[in-house]
């Protein structure tokens, strides 16, 4: 049986002011005091909302920008990108798809040789879970990504 993500009342009322200023009214965090720009432990990273898998810790890395970013999502479907052209610019809006998530912006900066995309992430929209309680928190069938000791 699949999981079911979804936005629920009770889901947005357990956020912080801050998670849902980012996830719920397209806010934008301050970068180098967030809580997983500089993560380095193996894990998944699921939308603090939905609880739908995102990114995974095996294509994390330190872009110097300040905020997590990734080079790729763990499931495709679960990220939907949208035209923003607010505040000026025109960039690319990451969402979840489930959960409606304002996630972050997605650039064509990346490493190179993973495809030279950069997903910049709010760490407000992410609910980090380590590679050993992915098990028990329901997402084990994502620790084959972790079989090498990927980390970030």
């Amino acid at each position: 049986m699949k999981a079911e993500y979804r936005k629920s009342p009770e889901a947005l009322s357990s956020l912080t002011p801050e998670q849902y200023r980012v996830t719920q009214q397209d806010g934008t965090e301050p970068p180098f005091t967030n809580a997983f720009w500089d993560n380095k432990e193996p894990g998944l990273y699921v939308d603090v909302v939905s609880g739908e898998p995102l990114f995974a810790s095996v294509d994390k890395f330190d872009s110097g920008t300040g905020w997590p970013s990734f080079t790729r999502p763990v499931e495709v479907d679960n990220v939907v990108e949208n035209r923003d052209s607010s505040h000026g610019m025109i960039r690319i809006e990451v969402r979840s798809r489930h959960g409606d998530s304002h996630l972050g912006h997605v650039f064509p900066d990346g490493p190179r040789e993973c495809g030279g995309i950069r997903y910049c992430i709010n760490s407000a929209s992410l609910r980090f879970i380590h590679r050993d309680e992915l098990g028990s928190a329901g997402y084990g069938a994502y620790l084959h990504l972790f079989d090498n000791g990927g980390g970030d």
